[in-house]
């Protein structure tokens, strides 16, 4: 039998390696792989795997190592980290699932605790598929990604008590007495546990345990705790998901998390590759021939549902249509964590093999389907900018007072767009040096915090061009883009330049792949952090070997120049022989005139300027005096704030003169 199993074990790594690289050519989720795989290798097709129950047995141990590392990561301040979109969108898009489904199936004549057990299965979305589609995009800190992994760690807490609950909805007798007595009885032995766990058991032993530098005791300890907490909650009649879930929790609150995460992931991932090919080996392909337009008919049911109430919860949380259609469409699969729920209501007799097979099918095909639905999301909230919407620009209760007017007033101002740090600092810098400047910001909670402190910041999407006009686009200075989600900021970028042809707009983007995209769609600076970030840490280490500072700036300006050389010199941008700041070997910049012995005091035809230091001097602030081109009788003062047209390289050499 072992070597019968081993067998089957390379057989199914084979398969799973082939299909894992068709579907990473394929741009399609590697779950979906995995599917493949069980369907290829399973009793319904080829049949090279006989020990289905030896591969179930795996199987259930990658059940319980996800609930596990679900439990790490859902971790109390986790949770109130997303407190509102959580409790709030992930309740309504649960319960409105629920209750959707529930009504469908008693229309066609289901039962009643068929038909909840059902909705649980269809309300819950695949956590795997959609965080790393996101991920991968880039897109986890903006808005619709915040919101889609706000409902999705709601999706998995809740995992838990529908477990709890199914045995109720497939009719075991929990109504006597005594019965409820050991349900409380085993739910507060449960939140002991956890509280002693998490108190002083699991703190104390880990603390010892790392103290020895032994990897492999480390490991070992935190497999022991997973397992052990199962064992537990099993003993006490409730799954083996429940303990592991709860041992997650006590781990995370231990102050162990991080690493035992980074141990643990290698051993859930292989044992999770079994379970998806265990669910695959279910697969009947005769089944799916046999009730295709079914099946079809059903997945665009669930698509459509699912959709509606997603985006409706987020609606709800105050996020703007475009936002509404990018976690709808995230969130309309079924999810991993249904495939284990499922088994649980096969054991209570909810679910009959031709619901379990319709079940399977439909799960299978919106997974698939997932990374070409999300793709398809983006042009889809591009039409929806084209709507009509009623402008909504600020969150507040009626005690905050009325909405102030402003746009009659606002001129030559910066608009801020987003605040992040980028925008936080930017604002402050604003503050500082009295530049008029308004904020606008798609998070309700941080528009309504920050108004209270007196910050012009406003609820609003960008995107949209009313949001924009406003705020009198038209007579703006300066546009600061600094958001974390890439679609919406080259979409922000565009509208800002179509409906003012001369405000300055500075973009923040993650990547140097999208500095020459940003370019032509009108931004006059790009700043990249993948860039930034190299230079910030190329300059430190010059700095560690004692290079001198001018040297350090000279090369950075290179590098810069370099590297933005292509995107700045951009035909569309450069029609204009006048636009000096379209040259990118020349720069225009201001620069506070310290007590340099040699310069001030000493008037330009003295300093000469051009001939000496390759520069000229375009304009002199004193105070409130603005001194326009001046001329060789001008001396420069102490405080004196210098418009300064040269070369990034000669600027800062002349700024480094002490």
């Amino acid at each position: 039998m072992v070597v019968s199993l081993f067998d089957e074990m390379i057989i199914m790594l084979t398969l799973s390696v082939i299909s894992l690289c068709i579907c990473y050519r394929l741009k399609v989720p590697s779950i979906l792989g995995f599917f493949i795989t069980g369907a290829i290798a399973g009793p319904h097709t080829f049949k090279f795997v006989k020990s289905v129950h030896e591969v179930e047995i795996l199987s259930e141990i990658g059940v319980i190592l996800l609930l596990f590392t679900i439990g790490i990561e859902c971790s109390i301040a986790h949770l109130v980290q997303f407190k509102k979109p959580a409790l709030l969108g992930g309740s309504i898009q649960v319960i409105f699932t629920v209750l959707s489904t529930f009504f469908i199936l008693k229309f066609l004549d289901y039962k009643f605790g068929e038909a909840i057990f059902a909705g649980f299965l269809v309300s819950l979305s695949s956590t795997a598929i959609v965080l790393k589609i996101i991920q991968g995009r880039g897109e986890m800190d903006s808005p619709y990604g915040r919101v889609s992994l706000a409902i999705l760690i709601f999706q998995d807490i809740i995992i838990v008590p529908m477990m709890l609950f199914t045995p109720v909805l497939g009719g075991n007798n929990i109504t006597s007495d005594t019965s409820i007595i050991v349900i409380l009885v085993e739910i507060i032995a449960i939140i002991a546990i956890v509280i002693t766990g998490v108190k002083w058991i699991v703190p104390y032993t880990l603390y010892r345990i790392t103290r020895t530098r032994s990897k492999e005791l480390f490991i070992l300890t935190v497999v022991l705790i997973c397992f052990g907490e199962a064992w537990i909650t099993y003993s006490a009649g409730l799954s083996l998901a429940l303990g592991a879930f709860l041992a997650g929790i006590i781990i995370s609150e231990s102050g162990y998390g991080h690493q035992t995460m980074a141990s643990i992931l290698p051993l859930r991932d292989l044992f999770m590759s079994f379970f998806f090919i265990s669910i695959g080996m279910l697969l009947n392909t005769g089944f799916i021939y046999e009730n295709f337009w079914i099946i079809i008919l059903i997945t665009l049911v669930v698509i459509l549902v699912k959709f509606i109430i997603a985006g409706f919860a987020t609606v709800l949380l105050g996020y703007p249509f475009r936002t509404v259609i990018l976690v709808g469409l995230a969130l309309s699969q079924i999810g991993e964590f249904s495939f284990i729920l499922s088994k649980t209501g096969i054991t209570f007799g909810l679910m009959s093999d031709y619901a379990y097979q319709i079940f399977l099918s439909v799960s299978v095909l919106t997974m698939g389907l997932t990374s070409f639905i999300i793709t398809l999301a983006k042009p889809l909230s591009h039409i929806a900018l084209k709507f009509p919407v009623k402008l909504k620009t600020v969150m507040l209760s009626e005690e905050d007072g009325e909405e102030p007017d402003k746009k009659d007033k606002m001129e030559n101002h910066v608009i801020i767009i987003g605040f992040g740090v980028n925008g936080r600092n930017l604002a402050s810098a604003c503050k500082i040096t009295g530049i008029s400047y308004v904020i606008i910001e798609l998070n309700s909670d941080t528009v309504k915090r920050e108004r209270l402190k007196g910050e012009p910041i406003f609820y609003g999407d960008a995107a949209y061009e009313a949001v924009l006009h406003h705020f009198n686009i038209e007579k703006a200075r300066i546009a600061a883009i600094g958001i974390n989600d890439p679609p919406a900021t080259l979409r922000i970028t565009e509208a800002v330049r179509r409906l003012n042809k001369s405000i300055y707009i500075i973009v923040r983007t993650r990547f140097v792949q999208e500095i020459d995209f940003l370019y032509k769609l009108g931004a006059n600076e790009v700043i990249a952090e993948e860039f930034e970030t190299s230079i910030e840490i190329f300059a430190r280490v010059l700095k560690k070997y004692f290079i001198p500072s001018n040297e350090i700036e000279g090369i950075i300006s290179r590098f810069r120049m370099n590297e933005y050389k292509m995107c700045r010199t951009s035909p569309d941008l450069c029609n204009n022989i006048q636009d000096l700041t379209c040259i990118p070997a020349i720069e225009i910049t201001s620069l506070r005139l310290g007590n340099v012995d040699f310069i001030t005091g000493k008037s330009l035809v003295e300093l000469d300027l051009r001939k000496k230091y390759e520069i000229t001097l375009l304009a002199v602030q004193r105070d409130s005096q603005v001194i326009s081109n001046p001329d060789g009788n001008t001396v420069l003062k102490e405080n004196d704030l210098l418009i300064l047209l040269g070369t990034a390289e000669k600027i800062a050499g002349f700024s480094n003169l002490k």
